[in-house]
């Protein structure tokens, strides 16, 4: 007698035999995420950078056009681009966002939304493959940010050093330790390589894709913290230019 296959049926979106509360992992991404891209959105359509002294919002870094010369809408929307497509195409980011707001896959064992599964291989999702250049384009920012903190430690010509240097100091701090251990710079350094001894430079690759793959387990925990020292130098900034606080001077 010939076997008759059976289709398993379908879940249901929500459904699962889980007793734990695997909605709470989710939700910080909802929160954190959700409300630094409100935050960040309203900033950058704002088009009113912050600077103050040595001090210059890392949104708007670099500030390009302030006057309105000849682009009538934010300057940081000339930059906004880089560090957006850098962000939302990261491999760690995807994986929190598909999870918390298109619920894809919402966890592990939980029934998903009904739909055709078509991966990334469709428009505007295929778009996430620019992420194996987007690293370059970060990087040129980073020049921009560590000269901004170059600049944040000379007070009227002087050497000085003041919180808001500390702030600005710790923000690309995290952003380089984000950007040079993405999964991307792993590839390139020897992740895609089958033999080390037949490429060339092949040692010096090896121990330096050790090196990266070692420290990219900590990847998530630069993720969020590179993003929250971002938008606490911008918010600093902000209100220092403002008046709402004064900057303390530590030498």
């Amino acid at each position: 007698m010939a076997e008759v296959q059976v289709a398993p049926a379908e879940k249901a979106f929500g459904s699962t035999a889980r007793r734990d509360a695997w909605w709470v992992e989710i939700i910080p991404v909802i929160v954190l995420l959700g409300g630094f891209g409100m935050y960040a959105t309203l900033r950058a359509v704002e088009g009113k950078f912050y600077e103050w002294g040595p001090y210059l919002s890392p949104f708007y870094s670099p500030l390009i056009d302030p006057n309105h010369r000849w682009w009538p809408l934010s300057p940081a929307l000339l930059i906004l681009v880089g560090p957006l497509g850098f962000r939302v195409t990261c491999y760690y980011y995807r994986k929190a966002y598909y999870r918390a707001f298109f619920f894809d896959l919402s966890a592990c064992a939980v029934g998903e939304r009904k739909k055709s599964y078509c991966g990334e291989t469709k428009f505007p999702f295929i778009l996430q493959n620019v992420h194996r250049y987007s690293p370059y384009v970060a990087i040129l920012f980073l020049y921009f940010l560590w000269r901004d903190v170059i600049r944040a430690f000379a007070f009227d010509g002087k050497f000085g050093v003041g919180a808001g240097t500390l702030v600005l100091l710790i923000n690309v701090c995290l952003l380089t330790l984000y950007t040079f251990l993405c999964h991307s710079l792993r590839h390139l350094a020897g992740g895609k390589l089958d033999c080390f001894s037949c490429a060339t430079f092949g040692t010096p690759r090896y121990k330096a894709w050790r090196g990266i793959t070692a420290l990219n387990e900590g990847h998530m925990l630069l993720a969020w913290s590179s993003l929250v020292s971002v938008g606490l130098a911008d918010l600093y900034v902000r209100l220092v230019a403002s008046g709402a606080i004064r900057d303390v001077r530590l030498f």
